[in-house]
């Protein structure tokens, strides 16, 4: 019996139940809420200088931080019980959350107050392995024209290849002449080659300090590998002598941006298991790699003949402590999951320059199809299904 005008059934409820729903997100990605917003350091200060309590535990925790970060490494630090009682009331602040990232202004002034907050997580129930940057990764279309490596010899290495198009982009080719010429003087000051060389990783494009770094070179091209290991200018960015790798660290530890940029590696570039499980995606663990480019930590490829990196010092004379030397400089030269990365963008590089662009502007979508990481996430095209399925079943009523 056909349905009188105006009289047709409703859909089933839980159609409409459906319907109400908010949009689906991917799994571990809760919706925002008030309580999860986070702030850079900066931020979350002025935040708290606006907050009585708040503030005047945040400054007695600040006049804290010196004796806390100078205490002895082999033994336990003696806390004041006021300092203490200040961390415990910073707890719940939003100073606890509040991120930096590399490309901020201000990043020194933001790492400072990150670590003078979190120098008070070894003091309680804090977690000392967490990283003062904030866990994003994106992913930017490459705009380089291939094609005009065309004026390059066709068998050419690719690290020359990669350098011509550094030398093609304004931005790249500054940067990379800056610290050029700071790194390469004979009289050249370690302290601001380093500096022009963390410029360099900083401020150019990924994808043309990615391709500079990490080019691919056949095993026996000396050349080619001589290059890729000079692009971080050894000769001035490293110590002419080796030192102690724990000794390094120190140092390292004592500068607020060497010590984030180590947590970061620490997080980012560590396996779970036996088995060489990485905690985090490769483009996270070369982010963080590369971010030690230009500290104390500086690490590089050890020779012209393959793509092992380690750190430039030794653990000779470290004594009872020879185990955890050796943990820190096998946590480059021995990492799965960093050697995985490297060899990982390597191979990307490579079938780059193995097809034939026809002198076109590299795009997304090539990227997107020569990297299934950077491919529209399932739940994408699922949730388009659902919602479609939905309105089909409706329209229907």
């Amino acid at each position: 019996m056909a349905c009188p005008a105006g009289l047709r059934p409703q859909p089933p409820p839980v159609l409409l139940l459906l319907l109400l729903l908010p949009p689906l997100l991917p799994a571990g990605d809760p919706l925002p809420t008030e309580g999860r917003l986070t702030y850079n350091c900066i931020q979350a200060r002025r935040k708290c200088q606006a907050q009585p309590t708040c503030h005047a535990a945040y400054q007695h925790l600040d006049s804290c931080f010196y004796s806390v970060n100078t205490s002895s490494l082999s033994e336990e630090p003696s806390v004041p019980a006021a300092c203490l009682e200040a961390a415990q009331q910073l707890k719940n602040s939003s100073l606890m959350d509040c991120t930096c990232h590399r490309r901020m202004k201000n990043q020194a002034t933001c790492l400072d107050i990150y670590w003078t907050v979190h120098s008070a997580r070894s003091l309680g129930d804090y977690e000392l392995d967490v990283s003062p940057y904030e866990d994003r990764v994106t992913s930017k279309p490459w705009k380089m024209n291939i094609g005009k490596l065309n004026m390059l010899k066709p068998d050419s290495d690719l690290c020359l290849k990669f350098a011509m198009l550094c030398t093609l982009n304004d931005k790249c080719d500054r940067l990379r002449r800056a610290y050029g010429e700071a790194c390469s003087d004979p009289r050249c000051q370690r302290h601001v080659c380093l500096g022009q060389l963390r410029a360099f990783f900083e401020r150019a494009a990924e994808a043309h300090a990615q391709g500079l770094l990490l080019c691919p070179c056949a095993p026996a091209d000396r050349s080619c590998g001589e290059r890729r290991r000079n692009t971080i200018a050894p000769r001035c960015a490293l110590p002419p002598a080796a030192p102690n790798c724990l000794e390094l660290r120190r140092v390292c530890l004592s500068d607020p941006l060497c010590r984030s940029r180590l947590a970061d590696f620490q997080i980012h570039c560590h396996p779970m298991d036996i088995l060489g499980t990485c905690v985090t995606e490769q483009s996270r663990c070369l982010r963080a790699y590369m971010g030690l480019i230009g500290t104390a930590l500086t690490p590089n490829f050890i020779s012209n003949i393959n793509a092992s990196v380690a750190l430039s010092c030794t653990c000779r004379g470290s004594g009872n402590l020879q185990e955890e030397c050796e943990r820190l400089e096998a946590s480059f030269s021995h990492n799965p999951c960093l050697m995985e990365a490297i060899a990982a963008k390597m191979r990307f590089h490579n079938q780059l320059f193995s097809q034939d662009w026809a002198g076109s502007t590299f795009s997304v979508m090539e990227l997107q199809n020569k990297n299934p990481a950077l491919k529209p996430q399932p739940w994408v095209s699922s949730l388009f299904s659902c919602t479609l399925t939905l309105i089909l079943l409706l329209r229907q009523w």
